[in-house]
């Protein structure tokens, strides 16, 4: 059976500071990610932190889980991970070994990086030149071994359906021409 969610390639994601790409919104976002990392005594903002901040800050990336016990399991998990879950993580480095060490953007783990690289192409595949929620949400679920992902599993949230949720989502945006998309 074939992987739904697309592979990130080597050299795919330029080791460049993609904030300048991202909505307003989003922007808060990664502002509460950084926050919560150096709150939680972690070195890097990693996955795991850029999706805890999604979930609070987005209605649209709440949306698009299944139901509200799974997104108050999900968040239990994260709130667990922020006051003590998460400590085996805080001496490595995220990075999965799939996809290439983003350099040149500091204070964020490579894979928090390519994340985000991932939510500024897929805004301009769409032809937007601000990456919003559910662009960083679906780079966030595209590496399966992300800190995010194992976070994901535990709540029992499969990556590959979500991440088919919201391109099924994005799709449905641009062909109904839904105001906010």
């Amino acid at each position: 059976m074939q992987h739904p969610i697309p592979r990130q390639q080597s050299g795919e994601h330029p080791g460049v500071d993609n904030d300048a790409a991202l909505s307003d919104e989003l922007a808060a976002v990664v502002a509460g990610a950084r926050r919560r990392a150096v709150r939680d005594g972690d070195r890097q903002v990693d996955t795991a932190h850029l999706l805890h901040s999604l979930l609070e800050h987005d209605p649209d990336v709440r949306a698009v889980f299944d139901s509200e016990p799974q997104l108050a399991r999900l968040l239990g998990y994260l709130v667990q991970r922020s006051i003590g879950y998460g400590l085996r993580w805080q001496t490595a480095v995220e990075d999965s070994g799939t996809v290439p060490v983003v350099s040149g953007v500091p204070g964020r783990s490579p894979l928090a990086a390519a994340a985000m690289a991932y939510a500024a192409e897929r805004a301009a595949r769409r032809g937007d030149g601000r990456a919003r929620g559910l662009d960083l949400l679906a780079g966030i679920v595209v590496d399966p071994r992300s800190r995010a992902v194992e976070v994901l599993e535990r709540a029992g949230v499969e990556a590959p359906e979500l991440f088919l949720r919201i391109e099924h989502g994005a799709r449905e945006c641009v062909e109904g021409f839904e105001a906010g998309c």
